[in-house]
């Protein structure tokens, strides 16, 4: 990210709207924004966040301000960082990552929560059902836990030699089992043995993706976590190194170097968010909204790192590819 990003990021609503100010303007409506990771590479998804408020008719720094919480991939940090925005009494949080769901929901039932997840809500235990969300919670989610499957399913047709596929997971994300079931299955579908590797910090990633080398393995899928996702400019540089066919679930990997992604929208779904939080700032109720899902998905290959890794793409996944990196 670049500087200026960086600070238009964490402190433009500090510099536009000081807690002075605030109180010189009672009715300016705060919203507490809260992440499980660090602000680095989030720039693209805190403007489409911003876009959607926009929509509604919510300009950060002239009607609305943003209080910004992030956690830096320490999970454990999270339920301060709510307990902070609820001391603040903000009109709304806006949760965007599983971990930042769930110590969002519990840390208030009077503040309007909105949420951006790949995780089912309700299994999750966010809300009530989808159409009826009831209580204080709403959001957006994207097809990332659902297409799965098809994730590995096209790791498959990418590497068909590959007996053994590996699935490097953070085991402190909640929903980490919930993935690992869904893959086991879509394994046992297909008739692969499926090995699962666990890593929560930088240097277990390290580990990880050595030990798989160590094994020679020859694919990969990382899993849908927001802390992995932070760490994918490492993530990607280890499996070039290593050589080691891998499968990510959103695009920004795949720009960054990696070989393929295949998963939902994320910029859509934050958009989506902010302009369910633009609704509720105007008066509207999250139990009376429903949680909206986008079904925007995108298959990206990178054709650069397939040649480099030796890989021949077949003909039939680039014609179903959105986009071709080259």
């Amino acid at each position: 990210m670049k500087r200026r990003e960086f600070v238009s990021l964490v402190g433009s609503s500090a510099a536009a709207w000081p807690l002075a100010a605030w109180a010189q303007h009672p009715t300016t409506p705060v919203i507490g924004f809260i992440n499980g990771t660090s602000p680095q590479g989030y720039g693209h998804f805190v403007a489409a966040f911003r876009s959607g408020l926009a929509e509604t008719g919510y300009i950060e720094g002239q009607n609305v301000a943003i209080e910004y919480r992030w956690a830096d991939g320490h999970y454990e940090r999270l339920q301060a960082l709510a307990a902070d925005l609820v001391d603040r009494r903000v009109t709304v949080i806006v949760a965007t990552s599983t971990p930042a769901n769930l110590i969002a929901k519990k840390a208030t039932t009077r503040i309007p929560v909105v949420f951006t997840t790949s995780s089912d809500p309700v299994e999750l235990g966010l809300v009530a059902s989808l159409d009826r969300p009831g209580g204080n919670v709403t959001g957006a989610v994207t097809l990332n836990v659902e297409v799965v499957s098809k994730r590995l399913e096209l790791l498959h047709e990418l590497v068909p030699t590959a007996s053994v596929v590996a699935a490097l997971v953070n085991p402190v994300n909640p929903n980490a089992k919930t993935q690992s079931r869904a893959l086991e299955a879509a394994a046992r579908t297909i008739g692969l043995q499926l090995e699962t590797v666990s890593a929560s910090t930088e240097s277990e990633i390290d580990a990880a993706l050595a030990q798989l080398a160590e094994r020679r393995t020859g694919a990969l899928l990382i899993d849908t976590d927001a802390f992995l996702f932070s760490r994918r400019a490492q993530l990607v540089d280890l499996t070039k190194r290593y050589a080691i066919s891998t499968i990510f679930d959103r695009r920004e990997y795949a720009e960054a170097g990696g070989l393929v992604s295949y998963g939902g929208s994320v910029e859509d779904v934050y958009r989506l968010a902010g302009i369910y939080t633009g609704r509720i700032l105007k008066g509207e109720k999250p139990a009376d909204l429903p949680v909206i899902q986008s079904t925007a998905l995108q298959l990206i290959v990178n054709l650069k790192t397939a040649n480099t890794l030796g890989i021949t793409v077949p003909t039939s996944l680039l014609a179903r590819a959105n986009e071709v990196i080259e």
